[in-house]
C-alpha cells in the first residue's frame, strides 16, 4: 500500500522547564511514526520542505521515504516551543512559511492521505479542495496549528477558523485536540460542535486529550457514537510529537485494519509510549515498543 504525509518540517527550539534543545520536529514526527508502522510491501511518500542548512536532522529518516515530493527552500521555520507543566505550550515561529507544492501526478495511487497543519500554512483551502476533487480515498487531517494566528511578534495564538465548514467538507477523518476543537466553531459545547462537523460530512472526529487519553466521534445508524481510551499511565519524559504519533499510527492502522475501536487503543497506546522517549530516533521501535506492551497485559 501507499501512503503520503504532508506538512511542514520544521526546526523545534525546545525549552522545558530552563532546559534548550533542538530537534527534527513538524511532520518528522508523523513520518517517523508511520515508518516504525509499515510492512513490508508498504510505501510512504512525504511532501514536505527541506533547507541545506539543516538537512542533516532530518536526513536519517527523510532518506527512508520517497523523496519524490520533498522540496528544497532557503530556509525552514524555527519553532520556539515553552514547555507548561499543564496546558498548551506556548510557540512563537521565525518566519511565516509558504504553502508546499502538490504532486501534480495521480493522488489515486495513495491508498490514504495524511495533512498535518504544522504550521496551519502547510496547504491552502483552495489546495484541500483539489486534494478533495482529484482524490477518492482517505484523507486524514489534524488541525494543528490551523487553530493558531500570528500575532506581530510571531507567537501563535488561538483563534476561530474562517469558513471551517469548508475545510470540514473535504475531510474523512478530522484530529483536534479539546482546545483546537473550539477554534473550529462559533459553538462552545464539544457535543454541539461535533454535531456540527459530522453534518459537514466528515466520518470521525478524533479529540485528543492529553493524559485524559483520546475519543473517537461518529455516526452508526444517524445516532453519535463515542468511544474513549484512558491515557497509558507513564513516566513522562517528552510532551512534544505526542499528537503526531497518535494521528500517524491512527491514519496507517484505520486505512489496515478498519476497526476503531482497535485502532484507537493501538493509537492511544503508542502516543502514551512516545512520551517516554527522550532521543527522537526512539521512535521508529514504537510498534516493537507497543507489542511489548500488549504482550504484557
Amino acid at each position: 500500500m501507499n501512503f503520503l504525509i504532508i506538512g511542514h518540517s520544521v526546526v523545534d527550539k525546545i525549552i522545558d522547564r530552563s532546559k534548550l534543545s533542538k530537534k527534527p520536529g513538524g511532520i518528522y514526527y508523523s513520518a517517523i511514526s508511520i515508518l516504525s508502522q509499515l510492512g513490508k510491501n508498504d510505501k510512504l511518500f512525504l511532501c514536505s520542505a527541506i533547507d541545506e542548512n539543516n538537512e542533516p536532522l532530518f536526513k536519517e529518516i527523510y532518506d527512508q521515504v520517497d523523496k519524490k515530493y520533498l522540496q528544497n527552500v532557503d530556509s525552514i521555520p524555527e519553532v520556539e516551543l515553552v514547555i507548561e507543566e499543564t496546558g498548551e505550550r506556548k510557540e512563537k515561529y521565525s518566519a511565516i512559511p509558504g504553502n508546499l507544492i502538490l504532486p501534480s501526478d495521480d493522488l489515486n495511487q495513495f491508498d490514504g492521505i495524511l495533512i498535518n497543519m504544522i504550521t496551519g500554512y502547510d496547504i491552502s483551502l483552495t489546495q484541500l479542495q483539489q486534494i478533495r476533487k482529484n482524490f477518492s480515498g482517505l484523507i486524514y487531517f489534524d488541525v494543528h496549528t490551523l487553530s493558531r494566528g500570528f500575532d506581530e511578534g510571531l507567537k501563535r495564538n488561538f483563534r476561530l477558523i474562517e469558513n471551517f465548514n469548508k475545510w470540514a467538507a473535504c475531510i474523512d477523518i478530522l484530529q483536534t485536540n479539546e482546545r483546537e476543537l473550539l477554534t473550529l466553531s462559533k459553538k462552545n459545547a464539544e457535543m454541539d460542535i461535533i454535531q456540527e462537523l459530522l453534518v459537514s460530512g466528515i466520518k470521525q472526529i478524533i479529540i485528543t486529550r492529553a493524559e485524559k487519553g483520546a475519543a473517537v466521534y461518529l455516526k452508526e445508524n444517524d445516532v453519535i457514537k463515542k468511544y474513549h481510551e484512558d491515557a497509558l499511565k507513564v513516566k513522562l519524559v517528552n510532551k512534544v510529537g505526542c499528537g503526531d504519533v497518535f494521528g500517524a499510527v491512527y491514519f496507517y492502522n484505520i486505512i489496515k485494519n478498519k476497526s476503531v475501536t482497535l485502532t484507537l487503543k493501538y493509537a492511544n497506546l503508542c502516543a502514551g509510549i512516545s512520551t517516554t522517549y527522550s532521543n527522537t530516533e526512539d521512535y521508529l521501535n514504537l510498534k516493537e515498543d507497543a507489542n511489548n506492551q500488549i504482550g504484557k497485559k
